[in-house]
């Protein structure tokens, strides 16, 4: 694989189907194990060689205490220098968080109140709409075009509507795109701030997707853009490195945004797990390597799904994803209903993530996840053509 070392794993080695079973995250254990798991955020992958090290070291050590200090904040700067060209990573601008949805929370908190409204672009993430309802805020949606990219005019029509009144309103952008895999480019980027600057929107990125822009894209901070100095950003290394159960992320606030992230109450800091830190931290100081393979990984895989729904499921509509390694399939030429998932899971025993709660345009489609090996994928496909056949 390029850009590998002698210190680190392939992540995209083959996997055995008995060997993943073994494990106990969400992603093996929700379903019998009749069903190929290909739902939740989770790869397929080993663990990055430093990560596993960093780990391995301290619990040798008993380092199992609290988190502390800035290593991770200067390991996200190193890595956004290397990779993005980009400074912004200021230090004194950062707080270490539980996880990225946490630290989503904390910043609309310091930029809206309760019963004010944050506008999302569906169809998104779904926990977006649950955490915004849960913490007394409103949700406005502004959907995505037919393309999967931001509408300008759409979301001018959101912003006028959050701020009726002279109500405070933020727009919680999801860049890189999840579920779709849209990368939002540096113009797309631009005209969201321009109009959010003209209506008072302050925008909280969740970017926790910025390290698997794949080969054709360009991932572009949306703090590097102009007009976006009061906003902030949420990133982490959890996505990239399959990190998930290390929980810690990091929020980054803009130049006009510092003196809001200074009031965020100190209690927040005793989230992050100690273990995350240090994994996330080795992860971008040192697992660059296995993170390029990934890439090299995930970019076949996104072409062998094409190939295979193109010869086995022609009905379903798929736009290769330009990052992370989830996929938006539009099934509504299937005739399988508003929830195509269940029908998978039932009669070809494949999860997939419904698209129902990812909210408008959500009906008719599935999220599928391609990080795992070819085989795993091909069956997969496989079977969803067998379920297709079978409810017809």
């Amino acid at each position: 694989m390029v850009g590998m070392s002698h210190e680190q794993t392939d992540p995209m080695r083959r996997p055995s189907l008995d060997g993943l079973r073994r494990r106990t995250s969400a992603k093996w254990r929700t379903y019998p194990p009749d069903v190929l798991p290909l739902w939740v955020a989770e790869m397929d992958v080993p663990l990055a060689e430093p990560v596993a090290r960093a780990l391995t070291e301290a619990v040798a050590l008993g380092d199992t205490g609290y988190a502390t200090g800035d290593g991770y904040a200067e390991a996200l700067d190193g890595f956004a220098r290397e990779r993005w060209g980009w400074d912004g990573v200021v230090v004194d601008r950062t707080a270490v968080v539980a996880d990225v949805m946490r630290g989503v929370v904390e910043a609309l908190g310091l930029v809206t109140g309760p019963g004010d409204a944050v506008v999302v672009t569906p169809p998104v993430y779904p926990p977006f709409h649950a955490f915004v309802a849960r913490s007394g805020r409103r949700v406005v949606e502004a959907p995505l075009d037919g393309a999967g990219r931001p509408d300008p005019a759409v979301l001018e029509a959101a912003f006028r509507r959050a701020t009726e009144g002279g109500r405070r309103a933020a727009l919680l952008l999801c860049s890189p795109h999840n579920p779709t895999g849209t990368v939002h480019t540096r113009q797309e980027l631009t005209a969201i701030a321009a109009v959010a600057g003209r209506y008072g929107v302050r925008v909280v990125a969740d970017e926790v997707h910025a390290p698997l822009v794949l080969p054709g894209a360009e991932f572009v901070p949306y703090l590097s853009v102009p007009g976006a100095e009061d906003a902030f950003s949420v990133m982490s290394a959890s996505k990239g490195w399959n990190l998930a159960g290390l929980k810690a992320a990091v929020v980054v606030a803009g130049p006009a945004a510092a003196a809001g992230l200074a009031r965020l109450p100190p209690e927040v800091s005793h989230g992050p797990s100690h273990l995350g830190v240090l994994s996330h931290t080795a992860a971008l100081r040192h697992a660059g390597g296995w993170l390029d393979a990934l890439l090299g990984g995930l970019d076949a895989n996104r072409r062998l799904l094409g190939d295979l729904l193109a010869r086995q499921l022609p009905e379903v509509r798929y736009r290769a994803p330009e990052g992370g390694y989830l996929t938006w399939l539009d099934c509504r030429a299937t005739g399988l209903g508003d929830d195509p998932a269940a029908v998978f899971l039932e009669h070809g025993r494949v999860a997939l993530t419904s698209g129902l709660p990812f909210g408008a345009g959500g009906a008719g489609h599935v999220r599928l996840n391609l990080a795992t090996s070819p085989d795993l994928l091909t069956e997969a496909v496989r079977r969803m053509a067998e379920a297709r056949r079978r409810h017809g």
